[in-house]
């Protein structure tokens, strides 16, 4: 574990360590609505769109007041469809705008609209989380990924939870790809923050180049 690497982190975290739950406006906290803002953030995150498109189209759902399942099932499909419209997310608006309804109806139906009964049936077992979460229309391994990736920092039995996406980032930084040694060259940095440094610089080259070139 060397200096170049910690100083890596440290320059990436600097620059790039915001969470996207955070992003969006969502204070993400142990309780149904964060947790479910965070659902929808992933469902959206996980489509082929660029994340700031995501982020801005969680953002205006949320200024819609869609905000906890119940709203947003009973919210009209047109509603939904121009909320995520008013943040750009308009290549998938109607089928994401169907699938939101879904998801929000399961959710309500099935664990009384509280994400917390999922982790609860899932007795501690983040795989089972995982697995749970993609009975969610919309909702695949890779937004079950970001949900987790972002969960974590409330729901520490997921800790430290590096993705695939994440520690792409890693491999492009010239850091080490164990989850536990990044964690380890952070330091104090949680998890989840790390997780979503790591993420931009998978996703953007420049983020890479930029923290590669100010650690020196």
């Amino acid at each position: 574990m060397s200096r170049d690497q910690r100083r890596v982190v440290r320059e990436l975290v600097d620059a790039h360590g915001r969470t996207y739950a955070e992003e969006a406006g969502i204070r993400l906290k142990d309780t149904p609505q964060p947790l479910y803002r965070l659902l929808v953030l992933a469902h959206l995150l996980s489509a082929r769109i660029s994340g700031s498109i995501a982020v801005a189209a969680a953002r205006a759902l949320g200024e819609a007041g869609l905000r906890d399942p119940r709203r947003m099932a009973d919210a009209d499909w047109q509603e939904r469809v121009d909320a995520l419209g008013r943040g750009g997310y308009r290549r998938y608006d109607e089928r994401t705008a169907t699938q939101l309804g879904e998801a929000a109806e399961l959710l309500t139906e099935r664990w009384g609209g509280d994400l917390r009964r999922l982790r609860e049936e899932a007795d501690g077992d983040v795989s089972e989380v995982r697995r749970l979460l993609q009975e969610f229309p919309g909702v695949g391994p890779t937004g079950a990924d970001i949900f987790l990736r972002e969960a974590q920092l409330v729901w520490p039995e997921a800790a430290p939870y590096l993705d695939r996406k994440a520690l792409q980032g890693a491999e492009r930084l010239g850091l080490p790809g164990d989850p536990e040694r990044l964690v380890a060259l952070a330091r104090s940095t949680e998890p989840a923050v790390l997780a979503a440094a790591l993420v931009r610089a998978a996703v953007d080259k420049e983020v890479g180049r930029d923290t590669l070139e100010r650690a020196g």
